[in-house]
């Protein structure tokens, strides 16, 4: 019987191992850790190293150099529709693992780079490669590990083990912030020379551990029976065909709703440059991102935790509606030079407002879909809504139209993101108290199940 089926007769939810849900948590962390440990420092190196080493240094230097941030927006869709078709047909395991190691072997191979000084134009192009093979990865990563990590959960705790891949964004970037701040502290002539490599090669580490763990997860109960549903009919079709037919109107609203994602990049890149053009010391602006990141991570969690007792809308939405608000206090103190009150905002920003949205957001999302399209429908909604974000940083440095101390623009830009990201939340179901085999049930998908269970009634026809 399928899930679906099951679903509408209210069945309830399969059971996992005792030891998967808390495995499945861990090995999202693990993934996140790695995703956002090349983010943050992709992030860093392009708005203080990059436009030397791979660049030339010349005036636009900076705009190319977060175009190559950004190009790995791109390649994310492209991903997400690899990778979750790979997973929601042969197993959320398999695409985890895959998405592991092409970012583990990106990373590292980021830092054994040769300059443009020592190759000319290639240097960005493999640079350009390598970062598109970043976002292919990046495109199937937070979804699956969500998916399965939801799916394992137990019945009142998806938010808030599902918030453990969140938990792994918080301590790549933190990792990322903490390796950073000695790397920028070094004379130039050895932070260009050779500092610059150290973190990009340091991610083998996280990349090691995180494939340990990963090789012993287990498939969810739910997706066994979601892959197996009425036999090889199932199995044959294309999960991205299934989701844009059965539920396109949730790809939507998780795109949409992701555009939130413009706030933390806009912070974490343009406010990074921007401060720095306004003075402020670059190694003062990686610890206040470091101090951010330090109290968001315990804060994820709690947050999704909030989740599973007053619903996942109002949490994602109050971290929305304050990320967008913040942001204009953010950039006032980055102009004005005022070091105690852009850690202060920061960790308001930050620890609390991206972190709610962030806490929330994983199981919000992939609950919008049912067990056999809920890596596809959730990744392809999260890569075309963050395709903006990656862009963001070189949208705000051209709205700023040649004026460095133009900051209102981008934060206007930013609000409207938030907004659109609170309408999208409003106009999705609350999910928290859904059973798992409920979970994405559409009209279209209630109408199949009907003539499905027709089918199976009726009397096999024996004329010839």
């Amino acid at each position: 019987m399928s899930v679906q089926n099951t679903a509408a007769t209210g069945r309830s939810q399969p059971a996992s191992r005792p030891t998967q849900p808390r495995r499945a948590a861990i090995a999202a962390f693990m993934g996140g850790s790695l995703e956002y440990y090349d983010f943050a420092l992709f992030a860093a190196a392009s708005a203080l190293i990059f436009p030397k080493l791979f660049f030339g240094g010349s005036g636009a230097a900076v705009i190319a150099s977060f175009a190559t941030f950004g190009v790995a927006y791109i390649a994310r869709p492209v991903g997400a529709v690899a990778l979750s078709h790979i997973g929601d047909r042969f197993g959320r395991k398999r695409a985890l693992i895959l998405t592991l190691a092409l970012m583990g072997a990106a990373t590292f191979l980021i830092g054994c780079l040769p300059t443009y000084d020592q190759i000319g134009v290639f240097a960005p192009i493999m640079l350009v490669v390598l970062r598109l093979l970043q976002g292919f990865s990046a495109g199937g990563e937070l979804a699956g590990a969500s998916s399965l990590t939801m799916e394992h959960a137990p019945e009142g705790k998806r938010g808030f083990l599902s918030s453990f891949s969140l938990v792994g964004v918080g301590i790549g970037m933190l990792l990322a912030n903490l390796v950073m701040i000695p790397v920028t502290a070094l004379p130039n002539e050895a932070l260009y020379s050779w500092g610059w490599r150290v973190p990009f090669l340091l991610s083998v580490i996280v990349f090691a551990v995180g494939l340990y763990i990963r090789r012993g997860l287990e498939e969810p109960e739910i997706f066994k029976e979601a892959v197996t549903t009425h036999g090889a009919r199932q199995v044959k079709k294309v999960p991205l065909f299934e989701a844009f037919r059965l539920n396109w109107q949730g790809i939507l609203k998780v795109a949409t709703a992701n555009l939130f994602a413009v706030v933390q990049t806009v912070v974490t890149v343009f406010g990074l440059a921007y401060g720095v053009t306004q003075g402020i010391d670059r190694t003062t602006l990686i610890l206040v991102a470091t101090v951010g990141q330090a109290v968001c991570i315990p804060a994820r969690p709690v947050f999704g935790l909030l989740s599973d007792r007053i619903g996942r809308k109002p949490v994602f939405i109050i971290g929305a509606l304050g990320s967008g608000v913040l942001v204009f206090p953010y950039f006032a103190a980055l102009d004005a030079g005022n070091v105690p009150m852009v850690f202060l905002v920061n960790v308001a920003l930050t620890g609390f407002a991206i972190a709610c949205a962030d806490g929330a957001y994983p199981a919000f999302f992939s609950e919008m879909f049912s067990a056999n399209v809920r890596f596809t429908g959730m990744a392809v909604g999260l890569q075309l809504g963050i395709v903006v974000s990656g862009f963001s940083p070189t949208l705000g440095s051209a709205l700023q139209n040649g004026d460095a101390k133009n900051w209102l623009p981008v934060a206007l830009m930013t609000v409207a993101c938030s907004l659109l990201a609170t309408v999208a939340a409003l106009l999705s179901r609350e999910t928290f108290r859904t059973p798992l085999p409920e979970l994405g049930i559409t009209r279209q998908m209630q109408r199949r199940i009907s003539k499905d269970s027709a089918a199976e009634a009726a009397p096999a026809d024996t004329t010839r």
